[in-house]
């Protein structure tokens, strides 16, 4: 679903999406759970934003008769978790689309600025023109980090970035729409506000520390 206040936004509202999301919320709901949860979050969510993937004509043959259908072309579909809480996603999504590539970005935010600073990137080799990257990150707070794996696609030649998230805060979506506003986000959920910490009101808590029980 669509929205009017956030053109570039797209809400995933299926009660199996606000289910799971709930659960992901609560305090209570231990590491091993998470991780699941998000995993299942992050198939549900790519299930919305594959919707326009280019797709290509496949010749088969039926128990009964011929038949031309489709297929996706997964290998140029790239996914790009950023580092370390988006590669949480990745397994989910690599259900749905098993032959996509995975690269890898790593950005942390500097808690004084809220600034995204570059410390790692490894992308595939594929025909960056043509490819389908998605960026993932359960948290699209700030929009910092968000807008520079965006910027740094599209340095190296990507032309269709889209950014998947589970929880989002107004203020990031706004930051990634006035900074790219060719890629649109998909997200299970937009949340009131950040605080004054930039993290996101009602939110989750920080995704990395409850995926790696490392808090």
């Amino acid at each position: 679903m669509a929205t009017d206040r956030f053109p570039t936004l797209t809400l995933c509202t299926h009660p199996l999406v606000q289910h799971k999301l709930t659960l992901l919320r609560d305090v209570a709901t231990p590491t091993r759970e998470f991780r699941l949860l998000v995993d299942e979050l992050a198939l549900l969510v790519a299930y919305e934003a594959t919707r326009d993937l280019p797709t290509a004509t496949r010749e088969v043959e039926t128990p009964l008769e011929h038949l031309t259908g489709s297929r996706i072309l997964g290998d140029q579909v790239v996914l790009v978790p950023i580092l370390r809480a988006g590669l949480g996603m990745v397994d989910g999504i690599a259900q749905l689309i098993p032959t996509a590539r995975v690269g890898h970005i790593g950005l942390y935010r500097n808690e004084e600025t809220l600034e995204p600073v570059e410390y790692y990137a490894k992308l595939p080799a594929v025909d960056a023109a043509t490819a389908s990257y998605m960026i993932l990150d359960p948290m699209l707070a700030t929009g910092g980090s968000a807008a520079a794996a965006v910027s740094l696609l599209k340095a190296r030649g990507a032309r269709r970035v889209r950014l998947l998230c589970l929880v989002s805060a107004p203020e990031g979506v706004r930051h990634l729409a006035a900074a790219h506003p060719d890629v649109p986000v998909f997200t299970c959920a937009l949340d009131r506000e950040l605080n004054e910490h930039g993290y996101i009101l009602p939110g989750l808590g920080d995704a990395g520390d409850r995926l790696f029980g490392t808090k």
